[in-house]
């Protein structure tokens, strides 16, 4: 097959917000397995849409965006869309976007039923899609992520531990939070539970240190409740973006990795942190329980007390931590790169298929 893959997001001819979010590693990934496990493929890498090959037997546009369109306005070949989540849809009251947004959404809506199939993460965001786009349920199909091989249980000797202690002025015990900073994330009740305790938490990501933002957006709501707030709570070290040989270090070195999140529509850093042997506290929403089975200890993210007992029992339990990290190294092995490809291109052969029959006079 000819399969052409749209890699706008990561094309070095741009700046672009997705190189260093969840969908820059999702097409870098999905680039390099594809090339690496089914090289009988022919690829020709786009970056931009309304310049793909008319050889090509697949188009594959591995990102949407319900608030910017960017679709192929005219089809000129069978083409996929990975929708990752919707959670901006499913929860309009929390992500607000004006009439110029619903317009937007709306033509993506009619763009996207021009799809022979749409590719997503979870059974959870496929029950979304069928749901809100009306999409032939037999035309969704869920491929899970993996995280990157790089995070993987790696103990670190004193020196080690004390390099990059010292290096983000660190206390020797702590739990850790690594994600963004939207209304799903749930950071309000977190940072209230964690205020209570004497725990140390540890966040990660670039958004988190970020000051050139509209802080009347509701959109940025609970950045900017972070950024007025969290210099008061001195158990709470707000670190940013880190490189991922540093990331790698902190979940071996954390006692435990927390994500009370709302909604999901994958959780990939709960995927790396049990790929590092790192215990989890979570939530079942979303996708949360799908993906992480019984490797956790679940919460209640909507109740601060419930949070609160949550790290408390396993930040403060040694033989706990050992169960939940053996359980979540052995759940993390249902996941790799080479079967994320697998499905995806079992995705493209089905759709060749069925749009490449010859006709039957």
């Amino acid at each position: 097959m000819n399969i052409a893959l749209d890699i706008s997001p990561i094309s070095s001819t741009k700046e672009s917000q997705h190189k260093v979010r969840g969908v820059g590693f999702y097409v870098q990934n999905l680039k390099g397995s594809l090339v690496k496990y089914f090289p009988n493929n022919k690829y020709i890498f786009i970056e931009d849409l309304s310049d793909y090959p008319q050889s090509a037997d697949i188009l594959h546009i591995p990102y949407f965006d319900p608030f910017f369109v960017h679709l192929p306005k005219f089809k000129k070949a069978p083409f996929i869309v990975t929708i990752h989540d919707l959670t901006p849809v499913v929860f309009q009251e929390h992500f607000p976007v004006g009439i110029k947004g619903n317009l937007k959404w709306q033509a993506q809506k009619f763009l996207v039923k021009k799809a022979d199939a749409i590719i997503t993460d979870s059974e959870s965001s496929k029950k979304d899609i069928i749901s809100i786009l009306g999409f032939d349920p037999v035309k969704v199909h869920v491929v899970y992520l993996a995280a990157d091989k790089v995070f993987r249980k790696e103990p670190l000797n004193q020196v080690q531990k004390n390099e990059i202690l010292k290096k983000y002025s660190l206390p020797q015990k702590f739990m850790l939070y690594v994600g963004d900073v939207t209304w799903n994330k749930n950071l309000p009740r977190l940072i209230k539970a964690v205020a209570k305790t004497y725990i140390p938490l540890v966040m990660v990501g670039k958004a988190l240190t970020s000051e050139n933002y509209d802080k009347t957006n509701i959109w940025n709501h609970d950045l900017h409740m972070l950024n007025t707030e969290l210099n008061n709570i001195k158990n709470i070290y707000k670190i940013g973006f880190v490189p991922t040989e540093d990331l790698v270090k902190l979940y071996n070195l954390a006692s435990c990795f927390v994500f009370p999140s709302l909604y999901e529509g994958f959780g990939l850093p709960v995927l790396e942190a049990m790929q590092c042997g790192c215990p989890v506290v979570t939530t079942k929403n979303g996708s949360l329980q799908e993906i992480a089975g019984d490797s956790c200890l679940y919460i209640n993210g909507e109740d601060e007390n419930d949070i609160i007992k949550g790290i408390q029992k396993v930040f403060t339990s040694n033989e706990l931590q050992k169960q939940l990290s053996l359980k979540g190294l052995q759940q993390a092995k249902n996941y790799s790169w080479e079967k994320t490809a697998r499905e995806t291109v079992a995705v493209y052969k089905k759709v060749y298929e069925t749009t490449h029959q010859p006709d039957i006079q």
